[in-house]
């Protein structure tokens, strides 16, 4: 054995000079790797590391939903190979082993050897290995014996492949290993099918996890595997914009030459021949052999399964049922449909225990929708507890969230904290600007949500806590997603049902609102508010980019400066007086007919009366909606919400 170690470092050392090696090129390139990057002395023979309980803790707590959806991919694998001398070793991106399953007749050698909970196999660290080599190069492979760069390991055989997340990045990595095997690398092909096989499964698996209330398509070169074991799986939003992928998807849009990075928010009917409209004709109704569609750039025919979330679509709402809604939500606005829509469907989930996200620009009103929400539910009579993750700063968080036992840390007062989210125990936590929380807090936020139980810093047994979460961003989470600051398992444990509120100058009820605001502000101040021609002329005109906070700001310094109660032009703030970035507002904005004779005046004039809904726009004017999106470039018509 010695002997065979020595001939094998004398082989790394001329590999690493450049010398040819018949070995696959995969293993000689990870060689040179760990001579050239990694500093890697291949003299030197590293016994296996295990990480400390609580470091484990941390890459465990970090991926904890991942981990309890793969555990049922790694059972079934281990049942697969049980009695072949196998381990099985979950990895997250960074090497670490973070699930395990092995023959405990063999524990104390498996632990030694490092196929073990805890074990750190990075490439940096334990040199050419299956998980670290993959990991480097996201590909799936075998490392045989004599092709470990450190000879400690030269009796394992490990074969691995990359699981990747629904984004497109890497999640984990899924190993097979035994201690012993047949010198033939050869024998380690089925191996590495299988392990190639449960990680497409994993994958699977969590995109439908994460995706359960999108549109999922699922796609096969095969009739008849298109439902039970598709290859190609995608989730789609409302919109029909692409919002998660497994690998496979990946590889057979990179052939159509499109980038990883630009797949997230990509329209599916610009990659395939059918509209997000027609993906209804795709449900299991139809024989799969009339469930084709095709790539647009190649052409390739697909068969094709659509998974609808559980509403396809919220119907509009009937007048009879407006009338129905609680008070907090109804004085929320006027006579505007859209916002009016977002409110109703709010009204039916007051009283259920999901938790709530809330979209919308700043000062659009997200923290009023969220205390209407509060006030119209059982929970009213209960606390309402606001958490602004922006302004707390990040060495405080978890006290200030979580609490914490008298004397836990430095500074820990003789009393301890009871903590935001105990206080707000039987009623509701709302967490503004929830994109802006830290990532190490967001993990233990993720548990509160899980498990609905906190447990104070320095305290051992967690404590039961009954609350409503509803959480608030003016940031696209999506996009924070794949920058690495967010937690995926997070935003999908936060957006049970997703509420957008309008920004203002998208809203049909301004004088509504300007009227509601003055009314308040007369009983207020006891003084008979009214406002000039003028005046209301130059609020209609201004684009209101700081939203109804905006408004709310102008009508308080009109109110202070205006004489005996009439609001004049000269009243308004100077900004708003001055507006000439946005259109006019829609209310006296001057209405074209219908049948105008000029297509960009007719186009401008459906989509302001729509709201900006393409969609709507698209089935009002008998055309699709890739049609209306033309024609916008076209004309060079630009919604209000994207002006700079």
């Amino acid at each position: 054995m010695e002997n065979a170690k020595a001939a094998h470092i004398n082989e790394l050392v001329r590999v690493s000079e450049g010398i040819a090696s018949k070995r696959d090129a995969i293993i000689t390139a990870s060689w040179r790797r760990c001579v050239a990057d990694h500093k890697l002395d291949p003299t030197v023979r590293r016994e296996a590391y295990i990480l400390p309980h609580e470091r484990l803790c941390l890459h465990r707590d970090a991926m904890d939903e991942f981990l309890r959806m793969a555990r049922f991919g790694l059972e079934a694998l281990y049942h697969q190979v049980a009695g072949m001398g196998y381990a099985l070793l979950l990895t997250d991106s960074n090497g670490v082993t973070v699930d395990f399953i092995g023959d405990r007749a063999s524990d104390d050698d498996l632990r030694r050897t490092g196929l073990y909970l805890g074990a750190d196999w990075n490439e940096g660290r334990a040199g050419t290995c299956a998980v670290g080599t993959c990991i480097a190069t996201g590909e799936a492979l075998t490392v045989h014996q004599t092709d470990h760069f450190d000879a400690t390991h030269i009796p394992l055989t490990c074969t691995a492949a990359p699981v990747f997340h629904s984004g497109g990045g890497l999640a984990a990595v899924l190993d097979i290993s035994a201690l012993r095997s047949p010198e033939p690398k050869i024998s380690q092909y089925l191996a590495l099918q299988l392990v190639k096989a449960y990680t497409h499964k994993i994958e699977n698996a969590n995109l439908y996890n994460n995706f359960r209330r999108e549109w999922v398509v699922k796609l096969s070169a095969s009739q008849e595997f298109a439902e039970v074991d598709p290859d190609f799986v995608m989730a789609l939003d409302g919109a029909g914009r692409i919002i998660g992928f497994n690998h496979r998807a990946w590889q057979l849009l990179a052939g159509e030459g499109e980038g990883r990075e630009d797949l997230i928010g990509r329209s599916f009917s610009d990659l395939f021949d059918c509209q997000v409209d027609d993906l209804v004709r795709f449900v299991r109704s139809l024989p799969t052999d009339q469930r084709t569609l095709h790539l647009r750039r190649s052409g390739t025919p697909l068969f094709a399964q659509a998974m609808p979330p559980p509403a396809i679509a919220v119907p509009r709402p009937r007048k009879e049922d407006e009338g129905n809604l609680p008070k907090p939500l109804q004085a929320m606005c006027g006579d505007d449909p859209a916002l009016k829509a977002v409110l109703t469907r709010a009204a039916k989930l007051v009283n259920t225990r999901m938790s709530l996200l809330i979209h919308g620009e700043t000062g659009t009103g997200k923290e009023h929708l969220a205390k209407a929400l509060h006030q119209s539910s059982v929970r009213a009579a209960k606390p309402f507890v606001a958490v602004n993750c922006a302004a707390l700063p990040e060495a405080l968080i978890e006290s200030e969230l979580f609490g914490y036992e008298p004397g836990s840390f430095t500074g820990a007062t003789s009393r301890g904290k009871k903590g935001l989210i105990l206080e707000a125990d039987g009623g509701t936590l709302f967490l503004d600007e929830i994109g802006d929380m830290p990532l190490s807090s967001q993990t233990r936020l993720l548990r509160v949500l899980a498990e609905r139980e906190v447990t104070p810093i320095g305290r051992t047994k967690a404590v039961s806590v009954d609350v409503r979460v509803i959480a608030a961003t003016h940031r696209d989470l999506v996009e924070l997603i794949k920058a690495g600051t967010f937690r995926d398992d997070l935003y999908f444990r936060l957006n049970g049902a997703v509420f957008t509120v309008p920004p203002l100058r998208q809203r049909g009820d301004l004088d509504w609102l300007i009227d509601r605001l003055l009314a308040e502000r007369a009983e207020r101040d006891g003084i008979g508010y009214t406002i000039a021609a003028p005046a209301l002329a130059a609020l209609r005109a201004h684009g209101w980019p700081g939203n109804v906070r905006e408004l709310v700001n102008a009508l308080d310094y009109a109110c202070a400066v205006c004489t005996d109660g009439l609001i004049e032009l000269m009243d308004i703030p100077d900004p708003v007086q001055r507006s000439g970035v946005f259109e006019a507002w829609p209310a006296s904005a001057p209405t074209p007919a219908p049948d105008s004779a000029d297509p960009a005046v007719r186009l401008r004039e459906v989509l302001r009366r729509l709201h900006w809904n393409v969609s709507a726009a698209a089935r009002d004017m008998g055309v699709d909606r890739s049609t209306i999106h033309r024609q916008m470039r076209r004309f060079g018509i630009v919604p209000p919400h994207r002006l700079d």
